[in-house]
């Protein structure tokens, strides 16, 4: 018998196991291009470096040969006790402007990349952040919260006592008021990110105000209560007693962790459906009243400016909204053919309920199509809608349109803006359109007829 060295043996394992590989492929290229010829949506096989379909797997390098990674050991679990995000994803991450900025990025935002998003929670690192004064670090053993005013029994709470009270966790979506604001007028934004991301969607854990509030005792002429922060702005708002009494809550918990620093670590206000700036981040006082405190936020900013010259004060709820996600600027069909089956998908809200029905247009809306509820549909919270199309690579106006359980349906343009006007920075929910031109580019538009 013949004896081979080492080497050799390698050599011929190798190629024993390439050859094994590829009429493993060829046994199943012809079951795999049936399946894709059969399958809802049509996707490539396989894509090279320079982006060219394979239509046989087994010409697909990155199945045939083995990748660095598969030949040696990962990173311990000890390597990031915090999870991190794949390097992969780095262009994944909240992007802020000066033209949304004083100046300093302190009294600023930074919106949500909801273009990247899945299902209906907002990862924390990506939950949008806005601030009037900066983001504090506050040492929660130090931190306390203040109850008052018109209570029988005014309080002062550590962390620790509030935390005593039974709490609740509760999804839902907070939204600047101001999301879309900057396009009353126009487009200004070719980007979903910026024309739509003042918005994101968590599951909150805290405690109701109102099992607080059964302790100390609410006098009768209690109709306002104040929400005052401890950051450098001692951001405050003014929330009626109802509101107050139905389902506000104060949370220390964001998805399942402590809220982060820029969304009010220790503690902070949530407000389900109504604008987030009543939210009160790094909350250190709760002040009830029997009028409204008219701060400072309230009066100069968050009121609304109609065509009359008369302004809207004390408008909370978020209206029923919504937009598609894909396609978008940023996720556009310039890699479609002619005949690609394609999913269509997007996002619908309400402050004011659960979301019923979205219908969607493609030709601006002339005529409409009932989409599809996906996954979890809850109470002022976040839901995903789709519907599916086959691509035809004719230019075509993309709308959606939105309406909840309490009768409440989103506005066209043209009917948003003969109630308010195009004076406004706040509230804005108009039907959202995206034109799609003949290459599968995406842009931001508006139907005013």
């Amino acid at each position: 018998m013949n004896k081979i060295t080492k080497e050799e043996f390698d050599v011929v394992s190798e190629v024993s196991e390439q050859t094994s590989r590829r009429n493993f492929f060829k046994k199943t290229a012809t079951y795999s291009m049936g399946a894709l010829a059969a399958a809802s949506v049509v996707a490539p096989v396989t894509i090279d470096a320079s982006e060219h379909i394979k239509a046989n797997p087994e010409d697909d390098l990155n199945i045939m040969e083995e990748k660095p990674w598969s030949l040696k050991f990962g990173a311990p679990v000890t390597e990031n006790l915090y999870g991190q995000p794949s390097p992969y994803e780095h262009q994944v991450t909240r992007r802020t402007t000066p033209i949304l900025s004083s100046g300093n990025y302190r009294a600023s935002i930074a919106v949500t990349p909801i273009q990247d998003l899945n299902g209906i929670i907002t990862p924390n690192g990506l939950f949008f952040n806005r601030n009037h004064g900066g983001t504090p670090t506050i040492d929660p053993n130090q931190h306390r919260l203040m109850i008052h005013g018109l209570v029988e029994k005014p309080i002062v709470l550590t962390m620790d006592q509030l935390k005593r009270y039974p709490n609740v966790s509760r999804v839902h979506f907070l939204e600047c008021p101001a999301n879309g604001g900057p396009e009353w007028r126009g487009p200004q934004f070719n980007s979903i990110q910026f024309a739509k991301g003042f918005m994101s969607c968590a599951e909150w854990t805290g405690v109701y105000i109102k099992d607080i509030l059964k302790d100390l005792g609410l006098k009768p002429e209690a109709q306002w209560m104040l929400a005052e922060g401890i950051d450098n702005s001692h951001m405050g708002r003014t929330i009626p007693v109802d509101k107050v009494l139905d389902d506000a809550m104060i949370v220390w918990g964001q998805n399942g962790e402590a809220l982060r620093p820029e969304q009010g670590y220790p503690i902070r206000i949530v407000v389900p459906g109504w604008e987030a700036n009543l939210c009160v981040k790094w909350l250190a006082r709760l002040e009830f009243a029997a009028e409204p405190f008219f701060a400072k936020e309230e009066t100069s900013k968050y009121t609304a400016l109609k065509h009359t010259g008369k302004a809207i004060q004390h408008f909370y709820a978020n209206e029923v909204n919504s937009v598609i996600t894909s396609p978008c600027p940023e996720k556009p069909w310039t890699d479609l053919k002619k005949g690609d089956m394609v999913e269509i998908e997007g996002l619908a809200w309400s402050g004011m309920g659960t979301i019923s029905t979205v219908d969607v247009s493609f030709d601006g809306g002339k005529n409409w199509v009932e989409a599809s509820l996906k996954g979890l549909v809850l109470d002022r919270a976040w839901t995903r809608f789709s519907i599916m199309h086959e691509y035809t690579g004719e230019p075509m106006l993309l709308s959606s349109r939105a309406s909840d359980d309490a009768g409440h349906i989103q506005p066209t343009v043209k009917n948003e803006r003969a109630a308010v006007g195009i004076e406004g920075v706040y509230h804005r929910n108009g039907i959202h359109t995206w034109e799609i031109d003949a290459k599968g580019e995406v842009t931001n538009v508006q139907i005013l007829s």
